[in-house]
């Protein structure tokens, strides 16, 4: 009775696979010593697909579906097993499964920032990270490109060399496209397809189809984040006159908190705001050299109250005279600028 139970194990009818939990795209069949018979049921359920090697050969492909294992059945096996009819004797084949589940929130990542040449910021080290999602379209290729004759080949395993495929395709394109690191950050749904469109052929190679692909963020280094966002705050400023103003006023509150602070910062204010009309006038000849500059503005006349000659008074006047001729001064301003220096004299 063991002799006959030992040489009935030694015969599969069946083969089948039932998945049990996610994370497993190659399966063996355990076949150890044993044979298939003739007439043999193949069941391939949704979601799967069967794979029949022959001496390391990859021969016959099933879907989802029942089969009975004949010659009519098993075409590339008969032709390379130089079957010229029926075979009435079991027979010995590696029978791998494969999930064409879709495998979704695949997570990707640059573990450590990546160096990319931008045209903005010159070389940069950046960070991006995000998900995708693929499935399994072509076994063969996979058996041959990955996963062998290992009795099970999983999900996870993989996503480590697909993260470097993707990492590596991240860099290539930004190399390629020219676009600022800006302008690919703020338009990270287009970054994403034209990525997910480069990364295609690569998921073709190991017989999968990228099904989706999402870039949720890119960063850079948070020295070169704060130079940026120095940046960002110049151009909402617009020039350096503005600039100084809009210091001044952000130091208004923090001088009021300081005993003798507003009058301190009101004796360095016209310096302070001379020294950001100077830099303006000076970036503005750096941009555009040759175009003509307003006339700096002139002295302050002397206090109330402190003697002058006539030969000041009249200097003064000529270069207010010369102030209102170049339209820096009105005439209103000057004639009441006269009337104090007049006034002096008398």
């Amino acid at each position: 009775m063991a002799l006959m139970d030992f040489i009935k194990k030694q015969f599969i009818d069946v083969i089948q696979w039932t998945e049990e939990g996610d994370g497993v795209l190659a399966y063996r069949y355990p076949m150890q010593d044993f044979e298939i018979q003739n007439g043999a049921q193949l069941t391939v359920r949704d979601s799967q697909m069967a794979v029949f090697v022959n001496e390391g050969q990859v021969a016959d492909v099933f879907g989802p579906g029942l089969y009975k294992l004949t010659t009519q059945t098993l075409p590339v096996l008969t032709n390379l097993k130089n079957w010229d009819k029926l075979f009435d004797s079991p027979f010995k084949s590696d029978v791998y499964f494969f999930s064409t589940r879709l495998q979704l929130d695949r997570k990707w990542g640059t573990p450590n920032p990546i160096t990319i040449r931008d045209k903005d910021f010159g070389m940069v080290r950046m960070r991006a990270f995000g998900i995708y999602s693929y499935k399994l379209t072509d076994p063969g290729k996979l058996y041959k490109e990955i996963s062998g004759t290992r009795e099970q080949y999983g999900v996870d395993e993989l996503d480590g060399q697909l993260r470097n495929v993707v990492i590596g395709t991240m860099t290539d394109l930004f190399g390629e496209s020219g676009v600022p690191f800006i302008d690919m950050a703020a338009n990270q749904v287009e970054f994403s397809t034209a990525l997910k469109t480069k990364l295609e052929p690569v998921f073709d190679r190991y017989g999968l189809a990228l099904d989706s692909f999402v870039v949720q963020n890119v960063t850079l280094p948070e020295e070169l984040q704060k130079i940026l966002d120095t940046k960002i705050g110049m151009n909402m400023i617009g020039d350096m006159g503005r600039f100084t103003q809009y210091q001044v006023a952000n130091a208004i509150p923090l001088a009021a908190q300081n005993e003798g602070g507003l009058a301190g910062m009101g004796a360095g204010l016209g310096a302070g705001l001379g020294i950001g009309q100077s830099m303006a006038q000076a970036m503005t000849q750096a941009v555009q050299p040759g175009v003509a500059q307003p006339a700096p503005a002139a002295a302050p006349a002397a206090p109330v109250g402190a003697a002058v000659s006539a030969d000041e008074v009249v200097a003064t006047l000529e270069k207010l005279h010369g102030l209102v001729a170049k339209g820096i001064l009105s005439q209103a301003e000057f004639d009441a600028k006269k009337a104090e220096l007049l006034g002096k004299l008398g």
